[in-house]
């Protein structure tokens, strides 16, 4: 299979556990899993949910298996979003092409769906740690990167940069945190499960995350609305620190290319690995 197949090979899987997952839902009052279910099924590329997935298959551990964990990683990031859309914070009215969660069903109910979906997450991974050591480090792995170590610094860390002079080390903190640390944790994670090649799932997720965030502030500035879903040129008015912010837009094209180099030298050598290399051109040339 191509590289296109086999992201959809991933993506099915996914999606129809998913899909299952809330139909289950019933929670009392009904908006709570109403708005719930919203963002989870607004759509996306389910990056977190495929490149774990994906990595797991590279490196010999039955995927199928291990859908709770891909479950977890949705339920987080989509609570990341509901809260990154809401006034206090990235203050956007969209998402996934879509009303964003707080406009749909107002402020308080948007900060419960998403409190909802981060503590459903933790219920996932309490479940899976108690299969073996294996799975406790994986479910590790993730509570440590979606919370003070991990997301929530960097989310905090961009909110206290807003309109302050641009800083190298800040910048860095933030990608690596703030994106990196859930792209990295799939990897890692599969990793684990596996017993092997921790470190260079490492360094490739520390690297496609920072790449990631690299193509989302390029994007901002030269993305179409229509296709990424979402209001676009607000991290200039919100004078954000970004990457174009710091280095401008040749530089850090130029960046971005760097950090591709980094993701694929981090796999030299690593059989089996053919989808995370394209994985690595689908971040570095998407347009959404």
């Amino acid at each position: 299979m191509n590289f296109a197949e086999r992201y959809q090979q991933y993506y099915k899987a996914f999606e129809t556990e998913l899909i299952r997952f809330c139909a289950d839902m019933n929670f009392t009052p009904a908006v709570l899993t109403e708005s719930m279910r919203y963002s989870l099924l607004s759509g996306g590329k389910r990056v977190r949910p495929v490149l774990f997935l994906a990595a797991a298959d590279c490196l010999g551990v039955p995927y199928e298996a291990e859908l709770n964990f891909a479950l977890a990683l949705e339920c987080i990031h989509t609570y990341s979003l509901i809260h990154d859309d809401l006034p206090a914070m990235d203050n956007d009215d969209y998402r996934r092409g879509r009303e964003s969660n707080h406009k749909k069903f107002g402020e308080a109910n948007a900060i419960l769906a998403g409190d909802a979906l981060l503590s459903y997450a933790f219920q996932l991974l309490l479940v899976e740690s108690g299969k073996s050591d294996r799975h406790l480090r994986a479910a590790l792995a993730l509570s440590r990167a979606a919370g003070a170590e991990g997301m929530v610094a960097g989310q905090s860390a961009d909110l206290l940069s807003e309109g302050k002079e641009a800083e190298r080390d800040t910048l860095s903190f933030i990608y690596e945190h703030k994106t990196g640390k859930l792209v990295q944790a799939p990897l890692v994670m599969a990793a684990m499960l596996a017993g092997k090649n921790e470190a260079q799932m490492r360094e490739y997720g520390k690297n496609l995350g920072i790449l990631f965030q690299i193509t989302d502030d390029i994007l901002d500035v030269k993305g179409e609305n229509s296709a990424m879903g979402k209001t676009l040129g607000k991290d200039e008015k919100a004078e954000k620190l970004t990457c174009v912010r710091l280095y401008g837009a040749k530089r850090s094209e130029q960046l971005a290319d760097e950090c591709a180099a980094n993701c694929l030298a981090a796999l030299d050598r690593m059989e089996n690995a053919d989808f995370l290399r394209e994985f690595v051109y689908f971040v570095r040339n998407r347009n959404h």
